[in-house]
């Protein structure tokens, strides 16, 4: 006994995941019934399903590991409707159930396991060919057993909704949460690592700034809920017209920006700039939905930046960027001005 209690020890102490724990408490299990085959299974009552999780089959009755079965027609399921969780005459309570006859089972035994919610989880289960009784202590330990898997699958689905939650709180604290985009802190994480990227591969780095010309009017004429549409619409459609590789971020209000690599330093990088500056020009043209109205949009102002990353840092990007921006700004009011 000394020595069972110091398996079952080291089995809790040290597993870290479920298989780990289950496995050698299936060995055990069937040292203590002294059954042929010891099994978990899950239970999908949404599908109507039992699946054999892990088994362990030690002589002529075989369990098959990752068989699924009807959960209408299976012992476990009778076991805990009539409150019968142990039998030496399966042919003859239960002859209906096909299962039993397909695999020859006599002796039954099963717990139900409960997931921290009371929901049912599975069963744990042994079985023989033969008919064998059930002593006390396997009882007991068969309970024990199923306690210990209950608190396992607990710790680990606590485990998966921490780390669930943590990646979503690093989602939100990396993105925009009116149009989904990457926001600031995103955008300097990214910004860095593509000109670590453009320093590695001897290529120009591209940084481009875009401004909503008349975002203001949009908003005063509509409201803010219009406004937050119309935003929506131009954050999806720059994003359809990136090139593979490119960064968008939006850097609040109605200003975005866009990162990504050009040519080699030794090809020409301007008119690189050029041509994906008049892409996302192009990009924000169109009819936009805003509130109850659509907005005929005649398009952002655009300036992008050509950057050699061996001379330029981040913040250099940035300013290059907006001063184009700015630059094109300008020249969009004199030609209106004309």
């Amino acid at each position: 006994m000394d020595s069972f209690f110091a398996q079952l020890s080291d089995s809790v102490t040290t597993a870290r995941t479920l298989e780990e724990l289950a496995r050698p408490l299936l060995e055990m299990l069937e040292a203590v019934t002294g059954l042929e085959s010891t099994y978990l299974t899950t239970v999908d009552l949404a599908e109507g399903l039992q699946h054999v999780l892990y088994a362990r089959n030690s002589r002529d009755l075989q369990i098959p590991e990752g068989l699924s079965v009807p959960w209408g027609d299976t012992l476990c399921k009778r076991a805990l409707d009539e409150g019968r969780p142990f039998t030496d005459d399966v042919q003859g309570i239960w002859a209906d159930s096909a299962a039993a006859r397909e695999l020859g089972i006599e002796t039954y035994v099963s717990t139900p396991v409960h997931a921290d919610d009371g929901a049912l989880y599975g069963t744990l289960c042994a079985a023989s060919s033969r008919r064998q009784p059930l002593t006390g202590e396997a009882r007991h330990v068969l309970r024990l057993f199923a306690s210990l898997i209950e608190q396992h699958v607990s710790r680990e689905r606590l485990v998966e909704a921490l780390q669930l939650a943590n990646a979503e709180l690093r989602m939100q604290a990396l993105t925009d949460p009116l149009t989904g985009l990457m926001n600031r802190r995103a955008l300097m994480q990214e910004l860095a690592r593509l000109t670590s990227l453009a320093q590695r591969t001897a290529s120009w780095l591209l940084a481009g700034a875009i401004d909503l010309d008349g975002f203001k009017q949009i908003n005063d004429a509509h409201g803010h809920d219009a406004g937050d549409e119309f935003l929506r619409g131009i954050a999806a459609k720059l994003q359809a017209g990136l090139r593979g590789g490119d960064v968008l971020a939006r850097m609040g209000g109605d200003e975005f920006v866009v990162i990504g690599l050009g040519p080699k330093l030794a090809e020409d990088g301007g008119a690189a700039a050029e041509l994906l500056r008049r892409r996302l020009a192009m990009a924000t043209v169109g009819s936009y939905a805003a509130g109850p109205v659509r907005v005929a949009y005649e398009g952002a102002s655009v300036g992008v930046a050509c950057l050699d990353p061996q001379r330029a840092g981040v913040e250099d990007a940035l300013r290059e960027s907006d001063a184009a921006m700015y630059r094109v700004k300008l020249a969009r009011r004199q030609a209106a001005q004309r």
